[in-house]
C-alpha cells in the first residue's frame, strides 16, 4: 500500500497487482478515512489525473498508470498507524545495476504494507537506503512465499517492466511441494481464476469460468516424488516436488491450481489441506512450501539476458534431504 501525504499532492504508480480494478475502489482503499462521496467529488472535479487525464471514477486502473492525487485529510487511525517506525533491513541481493533490484525475500515478510502490515519489504529497502531516489516494486509475492522478488530504481524501468509482465515476460519459475502424487509429469493446467472476499474479510481466489474469470495458465513439471517411510509415518501417501512455471500472473494462482489439481500446497493454510498440513509438521515443515526459484528476463534497459535464480532456502532443503533420507 503506498504511502499517502495529507499535505502534499501524491503521484501514485499502479502496481501490478492492483491492476483492473476500478479508480474509486483504488482511491477508497488506500486513502483510508476519506468518504467514497468525497473520493467521488475530487474525480470528478478534476483534482484526480490518470496519466495527466481527467478520469471517471469507473475507469478501470492498468499496471504503469501514474495517479495524482491532491493533498486530502486522511483518517486519524490510520495516520498515526503511518507514523510507525519502519525498522531498515537489509536482503540478500541476487542482482543489481543502477536501474534493477532483484532480492532473495524471506518467507513470512510481506512485500508492502497495507491489510493489518504496517511494513514490508519494499519500506524496509526505503529506510535502509535513504540515499535511493527511486524503489518501486515490479510485481508482488505472497507473505508465506519465498524468493526472487524484482524493485525498480528507474521509473523508466519499471514502465517497462510492467509492459513486460503485460506480455507474460520474464519467465518465472516456483518450486513447490504438493501433497500427493502428480500426474502425468508434465502437465499445463488451465484453469480461469476468480477473486472474492472470504467469511473473515481475507483475500481469496476461486477457479471460476471462461465468462466470469481472468484466464490463467501455469505449466507443471514433476522434479521429484516422496512416498516412503517418513510421509507414510504421518498418513500421508506421496509428497511431489513440482516446478511451476507462470504462462500468466494471476493472485493466488499456483497455489489455487494445484488445490484444484488434486495436490495442494504442503503447509498452504488458506488453500491446503488442513490435516495434512498438522501432520507434515511434525516432519519439521512450519511454513508453506513454495518458492520463487528463477527469472529469466531481458534488462529492461539494456537488453541484457538476465538468468536469475535463488536456492531453496535451509528449512526448506533441510526438509526436502529428510524425505530423500527416510
Amino acid at each position: 500500500m503506498p504511502t499517502i501525504s495529507k499535505d502534499l499532492v501524491n503521484h501514485i504508480c499502479v502496481q501490478e497487482h492492483e491492476s483492473a480494478q476500478r479508480l474509486d475502489n483504488y482511491l477508497i482503499k488506500i486513502l483510508k478515512g476519506v468518504p467514497k462521496s468525497h473520493i467521488h467529488r475530487i474525480i470528478r472535479a478534476g483534482e484526480v489525473r490518470v496519466n495527466k487525464g481527467r478520469a471517471k471514477p469507473e475507469m478501470r486502473i492498468q499496471t504503469g498508470d501514474l495517479i495524482r492525487i491532491p493533498p486530502v485529510r486522511v483518517a486519524e487511525r490510520a495516520a498515526k498507524s503511518s507514523l510507525q517506525p519502519v525498522p531498515a533491513r537489509h536482503f540478500e541481493i541476487v542482482y543489481e545495476d543502477d536501474a534493477l533490484l532483484v532480492v532473495n525475500k524471506p518467507s513470512g515478510v510481506a512485500v508492502h504494507g497495507g491489510s493489518g502490515v504496517s511494513f514490508g519489504v519494499i519500506e524496509q529497502l526505503r529506510r535502509a537506503r535513504p540515499e535511493a531516489k527511486y524503489l518501486e516494486l515490479v510485481h508482488r509475492l505472497d507473505k508465506d512465499t519465498s524468493g526472487l522478488l524484482m524493485v525498480a530504481k528507474k521509473r523508466s524501468a519499471l514502465v517497462k517492466l510492467h509492459e513486460m509482465l503485460r506480455n507474460d515476460h520474464p519467465k518465472k519459475i516456483y518450486w513447490a511441494l504438493g501433497v500427493g502424487a502428480w500426474q502425468p509429469a508434465l502437465r499445463h493446467v488451465r484453469l480461469p481464476l476468480v477473486k472474492y472476499t472470504g467469511a473473515a474479510g481475507e483475500k481469496m481466489v476461486r477457479v471460476g469460468s471462461a465468462e466470469d474469470g481472468q484466464s490463467a495458465h501455469t505449466v507443471f513439471r514433476v522434479l521429484d516424488t516422496f512416498s516412503g517411510e517418513r510421509p507414510h509415518s504421518v498418513g500421508i501417501s506421496a509428497l511431489s516436488l513440482v516446478e511451476a512455471t507462470l504462462k500468466t500472473g494471476r493472485t493466488h494462482q499456483i497455489r489455487v491450481h494445484m488445490r484444484a489439481s488434486g495436490c495442494p500446497i504442503a503447509g498452504d493454510e488458506r488453500y491446503g489441506d488442513y490435516q495434512a498440513n498438522r501432520h507434515l509438521q511434525k516432519l519439521g515443515l512450519k511454513r508453506m512450501f513454495l518458492h520463487a526459484y528463477s527469472l529469466e528476463l531481458d534488462h529492461p534497459l539494456t537488453g541484457e539476458k538476465l538468468v536469475l535464480q535463488a536456492a531453496l532456502p535451509d528449512d526448506l532443503q533441510r526438509f526436502l534431504d529428510g524425505l530423500r533420507a527416510g
